[in-house]
């Protein structure tokens, strides 16, 4: 298709180049837009127009993040940082999912858990703080605890929201067969409710890494939540900003994959439903 004029495509093909074109477009003004930014900022840094001890430089990220990993510290609290967002946000995916079906299943208890719901998700979990010292301790279950707040409410609402948000007809058909609930729920609510499952995990990726580092700025002897806060205190901007500039490359891996998750799910998807309908149209074609 590429050897060909444009002319000589067909719609289809010409829909399919315009799309490719317009996802280059995009790629190439996000990555210009990153590499513009962090040349003006070391520019504006070297002509004296920033003040790098306040600011930094994206040159003096670099040569922190060499010395940090010279002497391999920076991996431990890397590693630190990540296993408790991992482990928060597992915890308020499988947690918060499994309270969002109990609800499905009672309505009644949707009805009644629904405005203490609404509140805790507006509570300042940063507000927590001092009670989730006192319950676990000043340590790594208490910054696990952080995350698992800020996610678990989240996850609840969006995952209820999506399993109440299945076609009525799907469910009146099964009814009208003799489905119980839990059959309504394995057939059809579930099936339905999987795009809003996965664009609960994308979000949570997001709030699992700020409750984390919120976690870190309360208690944490290790992380990168941990360097932040050393670093303002002691007034070293590199620091700081070096571990900010990790925190973001590892808040977009973490994203990234999901995402890719995401699209290899909707694919198998859009595939399983082509191959129903090509079967559909054999059959009544014999």
């Amino acid at each position: 298709m590429i050897g060909q004029k444009k002319k000589d495509l067909t719609p289809h093909e010409k829909y399919l180049l315009g799309v490719r074109k317009n996802k280059i477009a995009i790629l190439s003004w996000q990555i210009g837009i990153l590499v513009a930014f962090i040349g003006f900022w070391e520019l504006f840094t070297a002509v004296g127009w920033l003040d790098p001890f306040f600011m930094s430089s994206p040159s003096r990220i670099i040569t922190t993040f060499i010395d940090l990993c010279a002497d391999g510290s920076f991996f431990y609290h890397i590693g630190v940082t990540l296993s408790e967002c991992l482990i928060g946000f597992s915890i308020s995916m499988v947690l918060g999912s499994v309270i969002a079906i109990l609800l499905w299943l009672s309505p009644l208890a949707k009805r009644i858990s629904e405005p203490y719901l609404v509140v805790l998700n507006a509570l300042p979990k940063i507000a927590l703080g001092p009670l989730i010292i006192i319950w676990v301790g000043s340590g790594m279950k208490a910054i696990v605890l952080m995350a698992v707040l800020i996610c678990i409410i989240v996850t609840i609402m969006s995952v209820l929201e999506g399993l109440c948000a299945t076609a009525p007809d799907k469910l009146l058909l099964l009814r009208s067969m003799g489905a119980s609930r839990l059959q309504q729920l394995r057939y059809a609510v579930l099936p339905s409710a999987l795009p809003t499952f996965m664009s609960v995990i994308k979000i949570n990726v997001g709030l699992a890494w700020v409750g984390t580092i919120m976690g870190e700025y309360l208690v944490s002897g290790a992380g990168l939540g941990y360097l932040i806060v050393y670093g303002g205190q002691v007034f070293k901007t590199d620091l700081v900003m070096t571990a900010t500039v990790t925190l973001c490359i590892l808040a977009g891996g973490m994203y990234a994959l999901t995402a890719l998750a995401d699209k290899i799910i909707r694919n198998k998807q859009a595939h399983k439903s082509r191959g129903k309908k090509k079967n559909r149209a054999t059959q009544n074609v014999n």
